[in-house]
């Protein structure tokens, strides 16, 4: 095995250095050999500065880079940004080949394969029934969302798939000569399309053109590999010991998405963009099933001569309106012509303008995805009794898969809307119909009297006879939509109401009242509810009252015959952004896992299913780090069989981008969401020790870290100007703005720009300050304390994990990077002064993380990303340096368009380097 391991090792090293060697001569090739020379010197000076081999070759790096013209250093930027992405796409497809290469050799299946959970549950003396059980109720959902971190335009994006699919082609056994060397000039070809296109946006992101983003991934993975995940799956369960009969399993694993939905702060999302959003989803998933009907055809030339056809399917081919002479002993194939036929037309009625191949005539449109799955199953049984069982489980196979789940909407789109808002707009109904109400100045015992007695009226507030507010009419006109869209599209395409900053009861209620105004909700035709209603709870007062919020509103009768109605089920949503960004990294981290630890205790108490929803970002700072870690490393019961966490930003490109991650990243879910469901509850009990050391050490590093944050004098200003923050604000990243106001206050500025402008100036504190000073202070108080916090990291999956994705942060790092960034603030003695303090604390982080994991330095037990960093970081460090130069140009007064430009290419180059900026 070891030696095995050394060979993938080395594959590695040879794709990284291949592709930088395409790279540069494609950079010699199109902007000459000077160019390529300059590159060159820039990564050696880099690559001896990390060493520090030669302390003269590092104090000229930055110097170096601060002597070329702008459009120079434009080309060297690009080069470093394009060196970086090509890395991620190297190292992407070093993970695809130490699976495959696990699984051929007879190894014990890689952790987060569905083959090892199950392996684990069989140990664990888990049962087949066990097993269906869970599966017919679980619901494995990850959310795509739009949230500016994706910072690369798409045209990049697909050029890099082109690169990943030609590297994949040339790892295939047993190419020949000829093989080889055309996919090697594939690959040529694709480095030097890379290097020549803009790799910035003219303009920012339109709401529809991240819409159009995310189901671009549908094309190139997500269609393929989730019918491949079931099978898979479906596979392994018919296979000892488990032995299922079922054919097929429910269709628990879906996707969701907030892109045209989410409303929070962005306002160019309303009831338009709703409807656009509702009818591209459409669009591209009946283009995909026509497609894969005019493969089907192809296939089945089955000839009636020859076979027998079932009675059924015999009627599909008599119905058809396909008439060819030709195809007149096909049945088959006429079925599935006249089965285009009415997709063709149904697909019109939902409003595809285009089809890539006609019918052959007009034909009724199919009335629900049941209809049509039903004429998919004609053909299969018919398949299987007539001796083709084994064409059944091919391509028609996948294609009922795709339907089942993904019917005529592709994905379920979830609304989200912040409390405040939905405060305003009640207020403003109720003033309208009874002046004086003054709803929002009401006490909360109040507002619940107010909002249960209007529940019980089927009399709406909303009349013609009265204006209103544009806010109001925005809101009321993306929920009329929600509720036709679930006449069009069904109750799947729009499953789910986000409440942003949910902190009280009556934030649910209020979302009731205006359900009941567009027809979503009827207070005399209870059982009618079509829409979870799922508060979010996201700062750390608001975690710490969550579990009292939830039980207020549980025992208020109209909610919860709203919530019976809807399966006696409740969602829950986490977020770990703003939780993160008003706490510090540990304290939100502990907030979250006390309040999930409330909330399963409360819902088994009231005989309630919980659903947890987990907001994570890219960054650790955000929620980010390996998912199926964070999965399993929840509390006991916070799982059972339901998981929903978002993908955001950049992290879906690092997931999706083809077929071999996408396939990767969803039985990873799965996997955890077995085993976290499945295994004994003792298993993952910790001891009550670690939950009052935790309590401790959560309280401490609170202290500090608000002490810095929202306490320091300057700190605010310090942000500003010590990182990138206000360039970032400008990039055409997202279409949401950076803020939620026009204020600099850190309260009111989104997390993700927190974050991104701490990762970018190489800070990274969201995702470690606060550790190192409260670990201190508690082995103070506790002098033999450090052995508890071993024992918390060896045995308690949950605080391993936060130390793990913490020392990923620290090790991305670079306090002397940093120090460069607060040299350009003009108020630089203030400054140092609190950037002294950031120092120090991440020396005390890092010392009390060594000191836990008993390692002598950081990565020690993690040499696959100590690899990574070692192979990246010499082309990230080139950026930085470039970056903070541009920086100080820029704020002189330098803002020609080159300057622009190279700044804007720092950004996107870093991110890249650093895979999880956001």
């Amino acid at each position: 095995m070891q030696g095995r391991r050394l060979t993938a090792s080395r594959a590695l090293v040879r794709d990284v250095r291949l592709l930088g060697r395409l790279l540069c001569e494609a950079i010699e090739a199109s902007d000459g050999k000077e160019a390529r020379e300059i590159v060159e010197q820039v990564r050696t000076l880099s690559i001896a500065g990390r060493r520090k081999t030669s302390p003269r070759l590092n104090e000229k790096l930055a110097p170096f880079c601060a002597d070329m013209p702008p459009r120079t250093l434009k080309r060297v930027i690009r080069a470093f940004s394009q060196f970086s992405q090509l890395m991620n796409i190297a190292e992407d497809a070093h993970q695809a080949r130490v699976q495959r290469s696990g699984i051929a050799d007879g190894e014990p299946a890689m952790p987060g394969t569905i083959a090892r959970s199950l392996s684990v549950l069989a140990a664990a003396g888990v049962e087949a029934e066990a097993i269906r059980k869970l599966l017919v109720e679980a619901v494995v959902s990850p959310v795509f969302t739009a949230h500016p971190t994706e910072v690369r335009r798409k045209s990049v994006i697909d050029i890099e798939q082109q690169l990943a699919q030609c590297l994949s082609r040339l790892e295939q056994a047993g190419l020949t000569a000829q093989e080889t060397d055309r996919y090697q000039a594939d690959l040529e070809r694709a480095t030097t399309t890379l290097w020549q296109t803009n790799s910035l946006r003219g303009r920012r992101l339109q709401v529809v053109d991240e819409i159009l983003n995310g189901l671009s991934y549908y094309d190139s993975t997500i269609f393929r590999v989730i019918p491949e995940v079931y099978e898979g799956l479906e596979n392994q369960l018919r296979g000892s010991p488990w032995r299922f009969a079922q054919d097929a399993l429910p269709p628990f694993l879906r996707m969701g998405s907030w892109i045209g939905g989410d409303r929070d702060g962005n306002p160019f999302v309303n009831g338009e963009t709703l409807r656009e959003a509702l009818r591209l989803q459409s669009e591209r998933v009946f283009s995909f099933y026509l497609g894969e009907l005019h493969s089907l055809g192809a296939e089945l030339s089955l000839d009636d001569r020859y076979v027998k056809v079932s009675q059924k399917l015999q009627r599909l081919a008599t119905d058809s309106p396909d008439r060819s002479e030709q195809r007149r002993h096909e049945p088959y194939r006429l079925a599935i012509s006249g089965m285009y036929a009415r997709l063709a037309a149904t697909a019109r009625k939902f409003g595809s303008t285009e089809l890539v191949r006609e019918p052959v005539a007009a034909a009724p449109c199919y009335l629900s995805p049941a209809e049509f799955a039903e004429d998919t199953a004609t053909i299969g049984k018919s398949l299987i009794a007539n001796g083709a069982g084994k064409i059944a489980a091919g391509k028609l196979r996948s294609l009922q898969r795709a339907v089942d789940v993904f019917g005529f909407h592709l994905v379920s789109l979830d609304l989200r809307q912040n409390s405040e808002v939905h405060q305003r707009v009640v207020h403003e109904l109720f003033e309208k119909v009874r002046p004086g109400t003054g709803y929002e100045a009401l006490a909360e015992s109040d507002k619940i009297h107010l909002l249960t007695e209007e529940l019980r009226s089927s009399q709406l507030l909303v009349t013609s006879l009265k204006t209103y507010s544009a806010e109001t009419m925005s809101e009321l006109s993306v929920l009329r939509e929600a509720a036709e869209a679930h006449k069009r599209y069904g109750r799947a395409s729009i499953p789910n109401y986000i409440i942003s900053k949910a902190g009280s009861p009556s934030d649910l209620l209020e979302v009731m009242v205006l359900f009941r105004e567009v027809g979503l909700f009827r207070p005399d035709e209870p059982e009618a509810a079509s829409v979870n209603i799922i508060p979010l709870f996201e700062t750390i007062s608001d975690l710490r009252s969550s579990h009292d919020v939830m039980q207020t509103v549980l025992a208020i009768e109209a909610y919860r015959t709203y919530q019976g109605a809807l399966g006696g089920k409740q969602e829950i949503m986490l977020g770990y952004s703003d939780s993160n960004k008003d706490g510090g990294y540990l304290t939100s981290g502990w907030e979250l896992y006390k309040a999930e630890m409330a909330f399963i205790q409360l819902f088994d108490r009231e005989g309630i299913r919980l659903s947890l929803f987990h907001g994570r970002g890219g960054s650790v700072g955000r929620g980010g780090g390996p998912s199926y870690e964070a999965i399993t490393a929840l509390p006991a019961g916070a799982v059972a069989g339901s998981i929903r966490l978002t993908e955001q930003g950049e992290v879906i490109a690092a997931k999706y981008s083809n077929p071999a991650l996408g396939r990767r990243n969803l039985e990873l879910l799965i996997a955890a969401t077995l085993e976290a469901s499945l295994l004994p509850s003792d298993a993952q009990e910790p001891d009550p020790e670690f939950l009052h050391a935790m309590e401790e050490l959560s309280g401490l590093a609170f202290g500090a870290y608000r002490s810095l944050v929202y306490e320091t004098e300057g700190f605010e200003r310090f942000f500003w100007e010590a990182t990138i923050i206000g360039e970032i604000a400008k990039l055409n990243i997202g279409s949401r703005p950076a803020s939620r106001s026009s204020s600099r206050r850190i309260e009111d500025l989104r997390a993700i720009p927190w974050v991104f402008g701490w990762s970018q100036s190489r800070i990274m504190l969201p995702g470690w300050f606060g550790f190192g000073s409260a670990v201190e202070q508690w082995l103070t108080g506790h002098p033999d304390g450090l052995p508890t916090l071993q024992r918390m990291h060896r045995d308690w999956s949950f605080f391993q994990t936060l130390i793990a994705n913490m020392e990923m942060v620290l090790a991305k790092t670079n306090m002397a990077i940093a120090a460069r960034y607060v040299n350009l603030t003009p108020d630089a003695p203030a400054h140092e002064k609190i950037f002294a303090r950031i120092k120090d604390e991440w020396e005390a982080t890092t010392a009390a993380l060594l000191g836990i994991t008993d390692q002598a330095s950081l990565l020690e037990n993690n040499p696959a990303l100590k690899q990574s960093i070692h192979h990246r970081f010499p082309c990230l460090d080139p950026l930085n340096h470039m970056q903070i130069d541009l920086l100080r140009r820029h704020r002189a007064g330098e803002r020609d368009q080159d300057t622009e430009e190279a700044l804007h290419l720092t950004i996107n180059g870093i991110a890249a380097g650093l895979r999880n900026s956001g």
